[in-house]
């Protein structure tokens, strides 16, 4: 066989499922742990008296958490390997969502969260074993089934947590140890099933002390290689991280949508998402090659946002304000200074339109993440990949802490559409970036 013969055989390589499968397992049962938490955290810290500003920092705790850890647990895995750091991060979820269900106190509920988001930045070493698995052809398709895990892990975990609480008359202690237990599941399958993916001689290359927070920012930006991928990952996050936080403020504000039709809203969303991480993201990408997918990415996601924030205010047919409004408390509407719609405008061209606009935005939401990293690890060595995803997720993580606090402010102050009107135009900006500093 000649050299070209094998380089043409290189580029088309497929994926091999049955090495990945592992891990895909792994972190979509570790995800339903988180995912069946998330619903219920802003109820659970109410209970505990806590007012809008508190349950807006519990919420960013765990991604700030997930800012320092990750890191750190990426480059631990570059040398020490990804199953014994996978392991122990999985054990420190475990211990946390353990607390989590023993919490008598808003303290208790911080501690518990902190505790998880420093476990929580085991995806970077997740991503790692898919990047030890892949190679560059294949790699975008490797990681996007870890995003497919999350959007998956998105639709059934709330759906399991609506199950334990009705079945357990809103039991929240109950709800978190059944998260515990998908954790202790993910522990075991990792012990039992994953085998090591970075062999020991290719371990330990990287010199130097893992840096952390903005010193670990500071480094990585003076990479141009690699700079404006991670931060073409904080703006990506910070737009979609947006909708996503927003979403369900918007549809009341703009639909009058409750929490159920807003939970129909996110699983429709997610099963979009699941489809292009899942199948679509790979087979674009041998076909048209990671720029063009971040350019589409930031394309379908600029017109999703624009669209959305253009939605026309009409409310559901269904809709009635007074049952809405005995639904939620005048006090929260306040709070967050929405204005629910009227009961004599109501229809489906309103609906309708944000769910065409759903489209494009789950689209682009659900390429930008694999493609980035993808194209972040083909500019590091196999010994510094785990922490270039590390810092990844790190930037990603200081995204979803910015994210709420700004456009949330934002929504507070001037309504619900320039929100998602920012965030629409910042990713138009990055189409001409992307196409002059990424290479052909």
């Amino acid at each position: 066989m000649t050299d070209k013969q094998t380089s043409s055989n290189k580029s088309e390589s497929s994926l091999d499922f049955k090495r990945v499968l592992p891990v895909f397992v792994i972190v979509l049962i570790d995800l339903l742990g988180l995912t069946i938490i998330i619903p219920l955290l802003p109820l659970y810290a109410a209970s505990f008296g806590a007012n809008p500003l508190l349950i807006g920092l519990l919420s960013a705790s765990y991604p700030l958490m997930q800012f320092f850890g990750a890191p750190i647990l990426g480059r631990l895995s570059d040398r020490y390997g990804r199953r014994p750091v996978l392991l122990v991060s999985q054990v420190g979820t475990l211990i946390g969502f353990i607390i989590l269900g023993l919490a008598n106190s808003l303290a208790i509920l911080f501690l518990s969260r902190i505790i998880d988001g420093l476990s929580g930045a085991n995806i970077a070493t997740a991503q790692a074993v898919i990047t030890d698995s892949t190679d560059e052809s294949n790699r975008t398709q490797g990681l996007g089934l870890i995003g497919a895990a999350f959007g998956l892990g998105f639709i059934i975990g709330p759906i399991i947590a609506f199950i334990v609480l009705a079945a357990s008359n809103n039991n929240y202690s109950l709800v978190a140890f059944v998260a515990a237990g998908f954790s202790l599941a993910s522990i075991l399958l990792t012990y039992f099933w994953l085998p090591e993916t970075l062999p020991p001689e290719k371990r330990g290359k990287s010199t130097g002390r893992p840096s952390v927070g903005l010193r670990a920012m500071r480094e990585a930006l003076s990479r141009p290689a690699i700079s404006f991928f991670l931060l073409l990952m904080f703006f990506y996050q910070f737009a979609f991280g947006g909708y996503e936080y927003l979403l369900a403020l918007f549809t009341l504000d703009r639909l009058g949508m409750n929490a159920s039709a807003n939970s129909g809203l996110f699983v429709y969303a997610g099963v979009i998402i699941v489809a292009v991480q899942g199948y679509f993201v790979g087979r674009w990408s041998r076909r048209f090659g990671d720029r063009w997918l971040v350019i589409f990415g930031l394309s379908a996601l600029s017109v999703g946002l624009i669209l959305t924030a253009i939605v026309p205010r009409q409310a559901v047919p269904w809709y009635s304000r007074a049952e809405l409004q005995a639904e939620i408390s005048a006090e929260s509407a306040e709070e967050i200074r929405v204005s629910l719609p009227d009961d004599d405008d109501t229809g489906w061209l309103g609906l309708g339109w944000l769910l065409v606009a759903t489209i494009p935005a789950a689209v682009g939401g659900g390429i930008m993440q694999p493609t980035i990293n993808s194209l972040l690890t083909k500019q590091v060595s196999a010994a510094e990949a785990g922490g270039i995803l590390g810092l990844s997720t790190s930037f990603f993580s200081a995204a979803n802490a910015i994210t709420p606090v700004a456009l949330g402010a934002i929504f507070n102050w001037f309504g619900s559409t320039p929100p998602f009107l920012i965030a629409g135009l910042v990713m138009l900006a990055l189409i001409p970036l992307s196409r002059s500093r990424i290479p052909l």
